[in-house]
């Protein structure tokens, strides 16, 4: 072997040790992120997209390896492991952290606010922000940036087998709901006729004349083929939603800042790719819906929010709200 043979040998050892020692170093901070969407969903590719994004501007310091499907548990195991540190972020709504600070169900309140708009400037209030610090001290789980930034939705309808094209329509109306008894409450308050049932039961239940109405996102009314027994959608804005990305508070804290502000970057740019991929799944599935033959209307949300400004001000007369919040509703209003 000549010398520059040895050389050049020695070159090449040198680089793929140099390599080597990269891949050890990346691999040495690594996170897990949970959610319960298939990966190729509008919300599994935004998912996608943060993790890949937190690799790059990390320079590949850290690696966030993506689960969906629940493939590590439901909700409640996945809280638990997030508590512990074997999961790093949970992707989903953030009302789950109710667990800890019951307050946080009203982050969800139907027909309170004005528009979208609105509804962030609430989320971002010192009130709001100050239930999920308490949720990080109690259970060590954080919330990471502008806990609206990442879209759910993008928006609510009520999905339906008769056309609901008004406040006068849900009059006994016979509407799936949840087991949530804020919900049923104020279902019931709007005049429903409210039955409760699990998700994955509304298409049969609809079918047979169980229910006739449900309330979802409008990303789901196709995938869970609604619209084939229920050919009426009707947007109403019932209430906004948000993915929360939950996190481990202790992992975070850990991260030096720029990996920090790798992750932070990271999250503002799905956020705004949220907004991107979601209106347009939307529209998509909007147009394919309507080639068969589904009706989309919008309803007049004004009767729906006098009639519930009634039920929150009884709650309140009874102490049945947080302290301070519906003052801070008001303050958030757009003057």
């Amino acid at each position: 072997m000549t010398k520059i043979e040895r050389l050049t040998l020695g070159v090449l050892a040198g680089t793929v040790a140099l390599a080597t020692a990269v891949s050890v170093q990346a691999a040495d901070i690594s996170w897990r992120m949970v959610h319960k969407m298939p990966p190729d969903s509008p919300e599994g590719i935004v998912f996608q997209k943060f993790a890949d994004l937190a690799q790059e501007y990390s320079g590949g310091k850290l690696e966030i390896k993506v689960y969906p499907n629940e493939q590590l548990g439901k909700t409640q195991a996945v809280l638990e492991q997030l508590k512990l540190g074997t999961v790093h972020l949970y992707a989903e709504g953030s009302t789950y952290m109710t667990k800890w600070v019951p307050a946080i169900k009203y982050i969800s309140s139907a027909f309170l606010f004005d528009d979208r708009e609105h509804w962030v400037r609430f989320m971002n209030s010192d009130l709001v922000q100050g239930w999920f610090e308490e949720a990080s001290e109690k259970a060590g789980i954080g919330i990471l940036g502008d806990p609206t930034a990442i879209v759910r939705g993008p928006y609510r309808v009520m999905v339906s087998k008769n056309a609901v094209e008004s406040y006068d329509s849900v009059q006994a109306l016979k509407l799936r709901m949840a087991p949530n008894k804020i919900a049923v409450e104020t279902w019931t308050w709007l005049g429903a006729d409210v039955k409760t049932l699990a998700w994955t039961d509304v298409y049969q239940a609809i079918d047979k004349g169980i229910v006739d109405a449900v309330n979802s996102p409008i990303a789901l009314v196709e995938s869970m083929r609604f619209y084939e027994v229920a050919p009426n959608v009707a947007r109403h804005d019932e209430y906004y939603q948000s993915i929360g990305f939950m996190l481990n508070q202790a992992a975070y804290d850990k991260l030096s800042d720029d990996l920090k502000e790798a992750v932070n970057r990271a999250y503002v740019e799905a956020g705004k790719y949220s907004e991107e991929i979601m209106g347009k799944a939307a529209d998509e599935s909007i147009g394919r819906m309507k080639s068969n033959g589904v009706n989309f209307v919008s309803v007049d949300r004004k009767p729906f929010i006098d009639r519930m400004n009634a039920f929150y001000a009884e709650r309140a007369k009874k102490g049945d709200l947080p302290e301070g919040f519906l003052d801070v509703v008001e303050q958030t209003r757009k003057k």
